[in-house]
């Protein structure tokens, strides 16, 4: 069984002058876009790379929450910051992971082989495959 999902995007303007709204599928609320925000940052407006980061952080999480589970050491949490980085003219050039987990029961080493393992696998990770994606992972 496959599973499609959407969003759409309604834009007004010139990239630069204008603005548009993206809304999620789900219904989970309808998001402000423009490019002074994409370019510059912003606290009150999403970017495409904001979006991408959180598809990437959940991908992964389930990913290596699974990887745990599958080596008999489930996760009690995980907590997980994807940055993407956009450079204006360039485009998205990285990913970089950060995870905090509590796993009782596992070391670090092994701890940090799941984690690159569930880097390269989640499907997030493989889309974003034009990009470098790094990581910094540890145990709480």
């Amino acid at each position: 069984m496959s599973v499609t999902s959407k969003a759409t995007t309604t834009w007004s303007g010139s990239l630069f002058e204008g603005s548009g709204t993206v809304a999620p599928g789900s219904g989970i609320g309808t998001f402000p876009v423009n490019w002074k925000a994409r370019s510059e940052g912003s606290e009150s407006t999403t970017t495409p790379e904001e979006l991408i980061a959180a598809a990437h952080s959940s991908c992964f999480s389930m990913a290596l929450s699974n990887a745990l589970a599958q080596n008999g050491t489930p996760p009690e949490r995980i907590d997980t910051t994807a940055a993407v980085t956009f450079v204006p003219g360039t485009g998205i050039t990285g990913s970089h992971l950060t995870v905090e987990a509590s796993v009782p029961g596992l070391d670090p080493e092994k701890f940090t082989e799941l984690a690159e393992g569930a880097k390269a696998g989640c499907p997030v990770s493989q889309a974003l495959a034009g990009i470098e994606i790094t990581i910094e992972a540890t145990l709480s």
